[in-house]
């Protein structure tokens, strides 16, 4: 008996092991070489093979049992693939496909799935079932939301397909954009959802941008101690956890929806924080610079609607656009009902993943007569007592010339009352205030429940702005 049981285990150690994220339904970044990871017996030769090429690969495990290498995926395709990996026992990866990867990373409002959280629906839920059957080829795996004080490298997951039994489990955000890709690309997309309800920018920071960059603790006891009830908020614990385990799979780019967490920060803070975390995601995913698209947070009261802690945490991600390489911002003014102040995460998913995919399709996959751009304020002229608003990104109109709504002028007092504002071609928005006669400062949007209605001729929403830094 006890040969046996050694016979046994020697067999269990000899055969490869693959990380989760490796595994049947997987979808490969298609045309590139895709690492393949995981670990063996120090020293072990593992030879693979790929349905698609006639080449054969080899690597050898290191002294620490760890092997990677790289393979050359084909174009993009719904049929489906299988990779064998051969150290004396064969282990074969089935129904792949080779497409567009994309990483939904971020807080909750990019984890809610399409069934929605309690008291918290998503709009198009029933619509999704219905229509699943017709997206097979987006799969999707849900990396555990998990703390780790050290980064790791395997997380317990699989890989699921598209059909009406699994289609309320994905991200709905992240579900829009693939429909999207998917409709237009006519291939293949996955999505690796990396994410975590209610937490900050520098619970994804690694231990060494936090020690240059924050003042966060790294001792363990000491942030149990202080995020006791809100563990989501911890520094540093999240990104070993949930997103250290994705770094070697080779993706297109990142979409990411966070920032709920932030707001109340110091003004310039989280703009400088979110920079260095895209640099550390690229650096450590070793692939240049990919795409980072991301969305403004959407109004909420935040315990006041008249206060701007949140509006000066949307300005901080507008900023943060300005400094990102190949980065793109998506504006949500528009995707809150009136009722929703209080609802932090807004049912409007669709039009969220609709414009991460008008950035993809045009700034990554060269689609340029698409328009993507929100509309953003561009300068202001004083002529008396009117201000006139210039506009960039308009596409060449605005939404509407009647009830526009939004805007707020100050004078030197810096108190600001509601404007009446007017379209004139030429001129731009003009505003007026009977309150306001030597106007110096207008706002728009600028405030936690800030309604605007202003759009361009994407029918896109004007970026919440202030002329003041007051």
């Amino acid at each position: 008996m006890t040969m046996v049981f050694a016979m046994t285990l020697t067999g269990t150690q000899a055969k490869v092991r693959l990380p989760h994220l490796l595994s049947d339904g997987m979808i490969l970044q298609q045309n590139t070489d895709a690492r393949l990871w995981g670990w063996d017996q120090p020293g072990k030769n593992i030879q693979v093979t790929a349905s698609w090429t006639s080449r054969k690969y080899t690597v050898k495990a290191g002294r620490d049992g760890k092997w990677l290498l790289k393979v050359k995926t084909p174009a993009a395709s719904f049929t489906p693939l299988s990779i064998t990996f051969n150290d004396g026992e064969k282990t074969t990866l089935r129904n792949i496909l080779s497409g567009e990867v994309w990483v939904c990373a971020g807080q909750s409002n990019m984890e809610i799935t399409l069934k929605g959280f309690y008291n918290c629906p998503v709009k198009g839920y029933n619509q999704a079932v219905l229509e699943a059957s017709r997206y097979k080829g987006i799969h999707y795996v849900k990396i555990p939301s998990e703390m780790r004080m050290e980064p790791q490298d395997d997380a317990n997951c699989s890989w699921k397909a598209i059909a009406p039994n699994t289609v309320g489990d994905c991200s709905a955000v992240g579900y829009f954009f693939a429909q999207v890709i998917y409709k237009t690309l006519k291939e293949p997309v996955g999505l690796i959802m990396a994410n975590k309800g209610g937490t900050r920018v520098e619970s994804w920071l690694s231990a060494e941008n936090l020690k240059k960059y924050t003042n966060e603790s790294l001792d363990s006891m000491t942030n149990v101690r202080k995020y006791e009830k809100n563990d989501y908020l911890r520094p540093l614990v999240w990104g070993n956890g949930t997103f250290s385990p994705i770094l070697n799979y080779t993706v297109k780019g990142i979409l990411f929806y966070q920032g709920c967490s932030n707001v109340g920060d110091p003004v310039g803070q989280y703009a400088k924080r979110l920079e260095v975390l895209v640099h550390q995601w690229r650096q450590d995913f070793k692939l240049g610079d990919i795409p980072f698209y991301y969305v403004q947070i959407a109004p909420f009261f935040n315990g006041n609607n008249e206060g701007d802690e949140g509006a000066k945490l949307r300005e901080d991600q507008w900023k943060a656009s300005k400094v990102i390489p190949n980065c793109g911002l998506v504006c949500t003014d528009d995707c809150v009902y009136p009722y929703e102040s209080q609802q932090v995460h807004p049912c409007q998913k669709e039009p969220v993943g609709m414009r991460l995919a008008l950035q993809a399709l045009n700034k990554t996959y060269g689609m340029k007569d698409l328009w993507c751009e929100s509309p953003e304020f561009k300068d202001m002229t004083i002529s008396h007592d009117t201000c006139y608003i210039h506009l960039q990104n308009d596409y060449g109109a605005i939404s509407r010339y009647e009830d526009i709504k939004g805007f707020e002028i100050a004078g030197s007092d810096k108190i600001f009352h509601k404007a009446n504002a007017s379209y004139y071609w030429g001129k731009g928005i003009a505003l007026t205030c009977p309150e306001v006669k030597d106007p110096v400062a207008v706002r728009y949007a600028f405030r936690n429940w800030g309604y605007g209605n202003v759009k361009n001729r994407a029918l896109l929403p004007l970026f919440p702005f202030r002329t003041d830094n007051w």
